[in-house]
């Protein structure tokens, strides 16, 4: 299915890609799902899926991974650049006036009870899209059980189990893709070889 919209510049990249790199300082994913499939609606929710857990493959920042994925899309070279600069432009200029500003209150109290409370709200953002993003787990290979139990199977290994997550991943990421290719050659009629 495509997406009902698309971006009409790469202007329009750069600034959308300004806007979201603002807004999501330091826990994008809720921000991006709503402002790129809700608002905007350049991806449908099943495209978002598949191109956040492309970007989260690649190496560096999964979002900007996934801004220079939809700049090339719409624009090739030139709107993977536009997103690229849009996503990295305004959030470095803010980095070193925090930096700056933070050099003078990091010791106060109200500062550090200020950082905790930020946790707490980008727990929730990413809680609140991993919500909204449940819907797409029904046309999802492994289908929506499989995909609960590795999610839930991941939480007990690494928050209750303190298993490191540089095992857990590949572990489990393995077995969720032997997994979806089985389902994948279950659902053709051929069995895997």
């Amino acid at each position: 299915m495509n997406p009902p919209h698309r971006p009409g510049s790469c202007r329009e990249l750069f600034l959308a890609f300004t806007w979201l790199a603002l807004q999501g300082f330091g826990g994008v994913l809720a921000v991006v799902q709503r402002e790129l499939v809700d608002r905007r609606q350049w991806l449908t929710r099943e495209q978002f899926v598949e191109d956040w857990a492309l970007a989260q493959l690649m190496p560096g920042p999964n979002v900007v991974n996934l801004s220079m994925m939809i700049g090339d899309r719409y624009f090739g070279p030139r709107g993977a650049l536009a997103a690229l600069a849009g996503m990295l432009t305004a959030p470095l200029a803010v980095v070193l006036l925090v930096a700056v500003l933070w050099a003078q209150v990091a010791a106060h109290p109200v500062a550090q009870s200020a950082l905790r409370g930020m946790g707490a709200v980008s727990a929730g953002l990413v809680m609140g899209a991993g919500l909204r993003l449940m819907g797409a787990l029904r046309t999802n290979p492994m289908g929506p059980v499989a995909c609960a139990l590795f999610a839930l199977t991941s939480f007990v290994l690494v928050a209750w189990l303190r298993w490191p997550l540089t095992a857990v991943l590949p572990l489990l990421g393995l077995l969720a893709c032997g997994w979806a290719w089985w389902r994948l050659g279950a659902s053709v009629g051929e069995p895997p070889a």
